[in-house]
């Protein structure tokens, strides 16, 4: 009798420690903190579209809204440069927009010159200007952004400063950069604090905004941050240095833009005088100057002249173009 109430007892207490432990998993699995930071994920990746869109396109931005084309443009190696380029251009077109834009301008290309009856070299005008023009406008649409992140980096830098100064930490920094700033350097830093939230270590989140934004002074903000993290430092103090750094460096370009205006005026000028001349002569007298592509003496002169124009735009490019 005493061996059967000593074994109830020991197996009453072994059910009481397992319905504890049970109860206390159940617990932990459904009201825990990691259960609560898992369902508020959720909640903000179903309810706020917007966040959970711009971290979908950080990690695996579709080439193609078709499942299968996008899978096809994939297989290419080429188009991930053609893709970084949409990425730092901002303006929200996918490699099929930007492709499927561009075949279209070729058509227009082919079938226009001919419809027109149009001379051979005026064709292959068309045509360098329909491969040439949407890879232009995305080159001009992502200068164009850089330029302004750039102009926008001192700003950012003091702000930086002045925030670790307060006594925030540095994740938290990068989202108060996020929400404050003005774009477009602010969805580059959101991005980055995204990525941190979402389970990716700090240097590679860094590493990431300084490749999405190849800007030289941005790269010195990351490493300076990144060398901080490993041998420590005062990096507020720091971040005021590379800000007055930037903002000196900016100020000698604008000098050096100013003092080069008057260059970069004479060479649109020169540039852009020839092929005038040739559409309003063409427009006045079109038999006159129409002997430059009916005649095989003209052509060869106007291939002469477009190559000779061309390395005057090169040469002159680079004469006007200074890096400070």
């Amino acid at each position: 009798m005493d061996m059967v109430f000593s074994a109830f007892a020991v197996l009453l207490f072994a059910a009481v420690i397992l319905l504890t432990e049970g109860l206390w998993l159940w617990w932990s699995g459904s009201h825990g903190g990691g259960a609560r930071r898992i369902a508020r994920r959720l909640r903000l990746m179903a309810a706020q579209g917007d966040g959970a869109e711009r971290v979908t396109i950080l990690k695996q931005r579709r080439y193609s809204d078709m499942p299968r084309l996008d899978r096809w443009l994939r297989g290419v190696p080429q188009l991930a440069a053609l893709e970084r380029l949409l990425l730092q251009a901002g303006r929200g077109w996918s490699v099929a927009q930007f492709l499927a834009a561009q075949g279209a301008l070729l058509l227009a290309a082919l079938a226009g010159p001919p419809l027109l009856a149009a001379p051979a070299p005026l064709l292959l005008a068309a045509l360098g200007g329909a491969l040439l023009a949407p890879a232009m406008l995305l080159l001009r649409a992502r200068a164009a952004r850089l330029h302004k992140i750039e102009q926008q980096l001192p700003e950012v830098a003091d702000f930086l400063s002045r925030a670790l100064r307060a006594g925030h930490s540095f994740a938290n920094v990068l989202q108060m950069v996020g929400s404050e700033m003005p774009e477009p350097i602010s969805g580059e830093f959101r991005m980055a604090y995204e990525e941190i939230n979402y389970g990716v270590p700090m240097n590679e989140a860094l590493h990431n905004l300084a490749a999405r934004v190849p800007l030289t002074d941005l790269r010195y903000l990351v490493i300076a941050v990144l060398i901080q993290r490993e041998s420590g430092g005062n990096l507020a103090e720091l971040l005021g240095s590379i800000s007055a750094i930037v903002r000196a460096r900016l100020k000698l370009m604008a000098q050096v833009r100013v003092m080069s205006a008057e260059g970069r005026l004479s060479a649109w000028i020169l540039g852009l005088l020839p092929p005038v001349l040739l559409l309003v002569m063409a427009l006045v007298h079109p038999r006159y100057v129409s002997v430059l592509w009916t005649d095989q003496a003209g052509q060869q002169l106007l291939w002469y002249g477009a190559g000779a124009m061309l390395c005057g735009a090169v040469w002159m490019r680079k004469l006007i173009r200074i890096r400070a």
